[in-house]
């Protein structure tokens, strides 16, 4: 393998969902952060922006901002992440809240030298060799990678989205049960499918749930 293939093979490689999260240690805004010793307990949003002093990104960074007590009340820190120093970041911070009032007070990392952007499978060459893509890992308190969304260069993310598929995980763990489409909070979940004959008949004699069939029930939580 060349040297270009072998960091084709870098730049794209990126946790799965289950994997543990590569642990760093980075610069950002709030301090040196050590990424396994951050918010414990806790649930971790980390998300990446392709650079400072940009439109959409803006936009993007403020949402979170604004929406950022919604995430503290699912037990959740924020964690941002750009190509850019330190300098750029104060910078930048200080310019949203001179010209709109929103303050990005949440750790953003200064990757100038795309150390965790790398690990993250950030950088996507056929997109952009300098800048991170719109990625979000949603890691749980056992720093577990539960999920991963990617958007590129040109299109936002969707906030509330964001908030609706970390809700539906924690539910999902706390009650053991599936999310249907477009699930929010209140709505009926899915019951674990039978496993066998036995818990099959069992299902269909079971009128304490909505069932289509035996494989496909919901319940009220």
């Amino acid at each position: 393998m060349d040297n270009q293939q072998e960091e084709n093979v870098e730049v794209y490689n990126m946790p799965r969902i289950g994997d543990q999260a590569p642990d760093f240690t980075a610069v950002t805004t709030t301090g040196t952060i050590t990424f396994s010793d951050y918010a414990k307990d806790k649930w971790v949003v980390l998300f990446s922006h392709p650079a400072d002093f940009t439109p959409v990104c803006t936009t993007e960074m403020s949402g979170f901002a604004l929406r950022k007590a919604e995430f503290e009340a699912l037990n959740t820190e924020l964690m941002g992440l750009s190509i850019d120093s330190i300098h750029a970041h104060l910078a930048w911070v200080n310019n949203v809240r001179k010209n709109t009032g929103v303050y990005l007070d949440f750790p953003i990392i200064a990757d100038i030298d795309m150390k965790v952007s790398k690990l993250y499978g950030m950088l996507q060459p056929n997109e952009s060799d300098t800048a991170a893509v719109r990625a979000v890992f949603f890691i749980d308190p056992a720093k577990k990678v539960r999920l991963v969304m990617y958007y590129p260069l040109n299109v936002g993310r969707n906030m509330d989205e964001i908030l609706r598929a970390l809700e539906a995980l924690q539910v999902s763990d706390e009650h053991k049960v599936a999310m249907p489409l477009d699930w929010r909070k209140g709505d009926k979940v899915i019951v674990p499918p039978p496993k066998t004959l036995e818990q099959m008949d069992a299902r269909l004699a079971d009128d304490s749930c909505e069932k289509i069939d035996f494989y496909l029930a919901k319940k009220s939580l």
